[in-house]
């Protein structure tokens, strides 16, 4: 059998799902050694996604484009379910909390269902138009993805964190395998941080790239509006942390408000509105 980067995407979904299955029932049924399979399989679907996007820049360049897989809605995709489990997998490991892996592995499981059974959205490798043929695109791309993933956590957290907190009486069962509501208020605020300052790169690095190859820095394409009405929204959430001592409920729900921007952004740009970013809706 010839394993194609696709093939190996088509696994990493099913993978993925049946991840996000075994953390919901380490949740529910809270059994810690479901937890730890849920782990393993995360793990496991993480690398041979990683090894399926090796595989896919190889293949460009065996067909004669020679691109980053970065460039269309399929990669992006692609992408952003493997920043996405890898910012959750750093977490895991530094909090110890595998429930959490319950709010967050569906973002990466749905975004590569989506990638994979959409049937608009086309998978085969084609060649970059023009204006992608730029050493910004890898740049701008992770800078971005990196935020993007970094806010689909925290919308996961923020989630968790209102659950946890509209049953706060109780301290066992499917509530008491929830951490504390202070740690995920922490967590939620350290994670939109490091989103934050990601997706300040991102616009930065798409300003650079929009300078490169149009002539000019900003010029309110719609995927460039709505990328700063999503830093206006996280930048609102940060101010309102440090300087009117905001955090709880309020943070949790700018979390998830800030990541339907995020999806906006993604997605109603791409099939909603006509622009210069018009090509990522490919």
């Amino acid at each position: 059998m010839t394993f194609s980067s696709s093939y190996l995407f088509s696994l990493t979904t099913f993978i993925y799902m049946g991840a996000a299955a075994l953390y919901l029932t380490h949740w529910i049924f809270r059994v810690q050694k479901v937890g730890l399979l849920a782990t393993v399989v995360t793990v496991g679907g993480f690398v041979i996604q990683t090894v399926g996007i090796g595989l896919r820049w190889i293949e460009s360049y065996q067909l004669g484009y020679g691109h980053a897989p970065l460039s269309n809605l399929y990669e992006s995709l692609v992408f952003f379910s493997w920043v996405t489990v890898l910012v959750y997998l750093i977490i895991e490991w530094q909090v110890k909390q595998r429930v959490i892996g319950a709010f967050a592995t569906p973002f990466a499981s749905l975004a590569m269902a989506y990638a994979s059974f959409s049937p608009n959205i086309e998978d085969k490798i084609q060649p970059l138009i023009p204006a992608l043929k730029s050493n910004w695109l890898i740049i701008h791309v992770i800078t971005c993805f990196l935020g993007y993933a970094s806010f689909a956590v925290a919308c996961g957290l923020g989630i968790m964190y209102l659950i946890k907190n509209r049953f706060s009486g109780g301290s066992a069962g499917m509530m008491g395998v929830i951490p504390d509501c202070k740690v995920l208020d922490e967590l939620i605020h350290q994670t939109i941080i490091f989103g934050f300052l990601w997706l300040t790169l991102g616009i930065i690095t798409g300003a650079i790239w929009a300078n490169d190859a149009w002539g000019t820095y900003w010029s309110w394409d719609p995927k460039e509006t709505w990328s700063l009405i999503t830093w206006f929204v996280y930048a609102t959430a940060l101010h309102a942390r440090f300087v009117r001592g905001w955090a709880g409920r309020r943070i949790a729900y700018l979390a998830i408000v800030g990541f339907v921007s995020v999806m906006f952004t993604y997605f109603g740009v791409n099939f909603l509105l006509s622009g210069l970013h018009s090509y990522g809706s490919q």
